[in-house]
Parts: C-alpha cells; sequence; structure tokens
C-alpha cells in the first residue's frame, strides 16, 4: 500500500484584498465577498511562477523526510500554468533538487486536479514495484482576465508529496478513485492569455456534479460513513462551494475548516485541494482519516482516503506549514499587482 511519505507547500507572501480589486472595477466589495466567500488572494512574485512554486514545496517536502533523494524515480508536476508551452517543468524541478537523472518526468494538464491526479500515477508506480518514491506536485500561478469576476480568486500557491511505502508513510493511501466526463464549463485555447468559463454552467453540472458523485463513489468503495473522517477536504474554487457540497453529506465544520484555505489565499487551481490536504496533515494525528475530493473543470474529480500514522508526528516539525506561509504577507496595490501579472503572460 502506497503513501505519502512527506509533505510540503508554498504560497507567495504577495496579497491583494477584493476591496482593491473592486475599487477599480467599480464593484462592491462587500457583495463579492460574500458572494464568493473569501477576502483576498495570494499574488506570485515577479520571479515566481509554477517551478519556482514547485520547487519550494518539494524542498519543504524533503525538509520532513531522511530518505535519499537520489531514490525518487518519478516527478510529475501537475498545473495550468506551466512556464513553457513546449519543455517540462519536471525536469527543471529534478534538476534544482539534485536527485540525479534517474527518474520519470512528465507534466499534466487537467485544470485544478492536475495535481492530484500525479499522487494516483505515483502510487500506482510505487506499488507496482517501478519506483521506491515518486514526487507529486500541484501548483499554479493563475490567470485572470482584468475585470472578470476571476480576477478577485485566481491565485497562486502549491504543494508538494513524496510518494513511498507503506512502511515509511506518514498518512496511508487506503483507497482513491475518479469520476470523470466531457463537462466544457471552463477553457483555454492555445495562444489565448487568459481562460473562459461558462458562468454559472461551472457550479450545478461542473463541479457539484462531480465532487458528489466522486464522494459517492469513494464512500461506497471504501465502506465508509463521512462520520468516520476526522477531516474533509474538497477542492476550493471558492469559499462558498466546498461548504455547500459538504452540507449535502453532513460533513461539519469541524471537518471541514482546516483544510479550508481558500477564504485565505484564493484559489490556488490545482494546488487546491492538496494545499487543503498539506494544511490538515500539519496537524492531523495517528489514526486521522482525511477525505479529500478535488475537482478539474473539463471534466473531473479524484477521490482520496487516507489514514494518518504514528510517523506523523516528527514531520510536522520538520518544516514550515501552510499555516506560516498564509501569515507571511506583503499587500500589493491594483498597479503592483498588475506589474507582478505581467511575467506570468508575457
Amino acid at each position: 500500500m502506497a503513501g505519502i511519505i512527506a509533505w510540503g507547500a508554498y504560497i507567495p507572501k504577495y496579497r491583494i484584498k477584493a476591496e482593491t480589486i473592486a475599487e477599480v472595477q467599480n464593484d462592491d466589495a462587500t457583495a463579492i465577498k460574500a458572494g464568493l466567500g473569501l477576502t483576498e488572494k495570494s499574488v506570485p512574485g515577479k520571479d515566481e511562477d509554477t517551478a519556482t512554486i514547485a520547487v519550494h514545496a518539494a524542498r519543504d517536502a524533503l525538509k520532513r523526510t531522511k530518505i535519499n533523494r537520489k531514490e525518487i524515480g518519478a516527478v510529475y508536476v501537475g498545473s495550468e500554468s506551466h512556464p513553457y508551452a513546449v519543455k517540462p517543468t519536471a525536469s527543471i524541478v529534478g534538476e534544482a533538487l539534485d536527485i540525479g537523472n534517474s527518474y520519470m518526468a512528465a507534466d499534466t494538464e487537467f485544470a485544478c486536479k492536475a495535481g492530484t491526479a500525479t499522487i494516483q500515477m505515483n502510487a500506482g508506480l510505487v506499488n507496482s514495484g517501478m519506483i521506491k518514491y515518486g514526487l507529486s506536485i500541484g501548483a499554479d500561478t493563475s490567470q485572470a482576465e482584468p475585470g472578470n469576476a476571476l480576477e478577485y480568486s485566481a491565485a497562486a500557491g502549491g504543494a508538494a508529496f513524496i510518494i513511498g511505502p507503506d512502511k515509511e508513510a506518514v498518512a496511508l493511501l487506503e483507497h482513491t478513485c475518479s469520476f470523470s466526463s466531457d463537462t466544457p464549463d471552463f477553457w483555454r485555447r492555445a495562444q489565448e492569455p487568459y481562460p473562459s468559463h461558462a458562468g454559472r454552467f461551472t457550479g450545478e453540472p461542473a463541479y457539484f456534479k462531480h465532487v458528489s458523485s466522486a464522494t459517492k463513489m469513494i464512500l461506497e468503495k471504501s465502506k465508509l460513513a463521512i462520520t468516520d473522517f476526522k477531516y474533509v477536504v474538497f477542492h476550493m474554487p471558492n469559499g462558498k462551494f466546498p461548504l455547500r457540497v459538504g452540507k449535502q453529506f453532513g460533513v461539519t465544520k469541524e471537518q471541514i475548516e482546516q483544510g479550508l484555505v481558500v477564504t485565505k489565499i484564493g484559489n490556488t487551481y490545482s494546488g487546491s485541494s492538496i494545499l487543503g490536504l498539506a494544511s490538515v496533515l500539519d496537524v492531523a494525528k495517528p489514526n486521522d482519516r482525511i477525505l479529500v475530493i478535488s475537482y478539474g473543470s473539463g471534466s473531473g474529480s479524484d477521490a482520496f482516503v487516507f489514514r494518518v500514522t504514528e510517523k506523523i508526528t516528527a514531520a510536522q516539525k520538520s518544516a514550515r506549514k501552510v499555516s506560516d506561509y498564509i501569515a507571511r504577507k506583503e499587500y500589493l496595490g491594483y498597479a503592483q499587482y498588475l506589474k507582478h501579472m505581467e511575467g506570468i503572460h508575457s
């Protein structure tokens, strides 16, 4: 049984408040915050992109384990804002981490669930015996056209997980499954700088159908009930959607609030649900069960059941926590914000 050996996170220190954007866009900031369930978002530095975020998160993951990094046999980076259209991010990460040359490397892209897909890939490789350890990363510097509603939530950040054998795991992967369909609620054609979305269509037939279907599927497969989980993490496009789907399944505030990082940093896309998972691992105790349901537009959801082991306690003290990155912040004005985002689209 494969599991998470170590985890790491990274969130840029820069923030922009909803009020700052609303003032420029002539919007009602109070209504925006109430409607989206968030107050501000993270913004990448001028010299930060998906690759640098991925490397930061992976370095924190390596601090939490004593494995020989040269034994990492696969590096997969999920994102929808890879710095190059043709050139892998994964090999940049592998080189920066000095893991040698004997590893498989690939980038994945499935909107906001590209990161969770890499966890499934590496778990399969570990379980098959093809590799000893695999590095799974989800990171984004997500794009939003100025004036679009997405500008209030599209954020930057990511998380990294080292997947390995059960005897070394801080959290065992007990079950996983996926629910997929061709539901085009969000897209970006080649050469277009910003994504397009289908408004309210992104809710009912897209997010809610896939997240609820994947949740039902994993509960049936695992023969577990929602009450068996100490923590529940749903993909977080905003602060309202995960609470609504949670209510459908009877998820309590105590189960969901630790992973609900969107309210403080916005939607980090491929980093969203897995930053929630990282935040939960920061505080989890042995034998806690964690339910994670990602979502990626286009559309699909990956579902996971993790069970925390006694190795979690020592690992929690070895690197920065998600809360540390959330607390570290510097606010930008709107003109500064645009300057920071220029590099992402150039």
